[in-house]
């Protein structure tokens, strides 16, 4: 993709208005504070606090999401691939079948790897809402002049996001935000390495603003430490975890030092906690 278009999706995928349910999730940041944490004489502002957790939620969310937004966005990319080597709907159809397959089990794997039912509901809800995106506010519609082959890769792609969307439906698999990510950025033809980069600042942008709903700082503090105190985190993790996988794509694979990981315990536990404050805000 030019340099050009792939900044102006970046450009439509930041925009906070986009309808994805991010900012009704907290991701444990309520939890965490409502138990008390972190504690310590050198974390009492409520930036410093609010920094801890993203610096934390950041290091063990890369490590665990990355990978699957990385397999998720080369598996449509093989996919779209197959579409362009051939004009028959049957071999298309097959690697179809085998895409969804993947995605199938990524999605699974992810979902046993979230380990709290907050997490869990939070991070299907989004990836339902990214989908949904994607059929009815990123799709060409059907009005737009286009040339043929385009049609039918506009087709296929959508006829591919419309069977994964049933088989959600059905129950058949989870819809995690992860893997949602990276099929909606394949398909809008971003790269890996700027999916990557914008998922995990996204991240960081939701905890900022729960902060700011939570009273801990300001919308314009929250801004200062967006772009301040958070950039370079988002680019620590983006650099140290760009290479990781989850093994379902590669035959060789070294799981122990390239595969996911849950690397915060304390995050997993205060986060399904959620659910027991007795009053909250968000989701998760």
């Amino acid at each position: 993709m030019e340099g050009d278009d792939e900044t102006y999706i970046l450009l439509l995928l930041s925009d906070s208005n986009l309808p994805t349910g991010s900012f009704v999730a907290s991701a444990g940041f309520e939890s965490y504070l409502k138990h008390g944490f972190p504690a310590g004489p050198n974390l009492r502002s409520n930036e410093t606090r609010t920094i801890a957790f993203i610096q934390d939620s950041l290091e063990t969310y890369a490590r665990s999401a990355l990978p699957f937004v990385s397999d998720a966005h080369r598996a449509v990319h093989e996919f779209k691939r197959s579409i362009d080597a051939t004009s028959e709907d049957t071999d298309a159809s097959l690697s179809m079948e085998e895409l969804l397959r993947s995605l199938n089990t990524l999605d699974q794997l992810y979902h046993d790897m979230t380990l709290n039912h907050p997490a869990r509901r939070a991070s299907t809800a989004q990836g339902v809402a990214l989908l949904t995106l994607f059929t009815k506010g990123f799709s060409p519609p059907p009005s737009l002049k286009a040339s043929l082959e385009q049609k039918k890769r506009a087709i296929s792609i959508k006829t591919f996001v419309d069977k994964f969307k049933a088989m959600i439906r059905r129950e058949e698999t989870q819809g995690h935000l992860p893997i949602c990510w990276g099929l909606l950025t394949g398909t809008l033809n971003l790269s890996l390495e700027r999916s990557q980069y914008l998922h995990l600042f996204l991240h960081a942008r939701s905890l900022l603003s729960a902060s700011v709903r939570l009273n801990e700082v300001g919308p314009y503090g929250a801004q200062q430490l967006l772009l301040h105190a958070v950039r370079p985190l988002v680019e620590a993790e983006t650099s140290r975890c760009r290479n990781k996988k989850t093994g379902i794509l590669d035959e060789e694979f070294d799981e122990l030092n390239a595969g996911p990981a849950t690397t915060w315990p304390l995050g997993e536990i205060l986060a399904g906690r959620h659910d027991l404050q007795h009053s909250r805000i968000f989701n998760s």
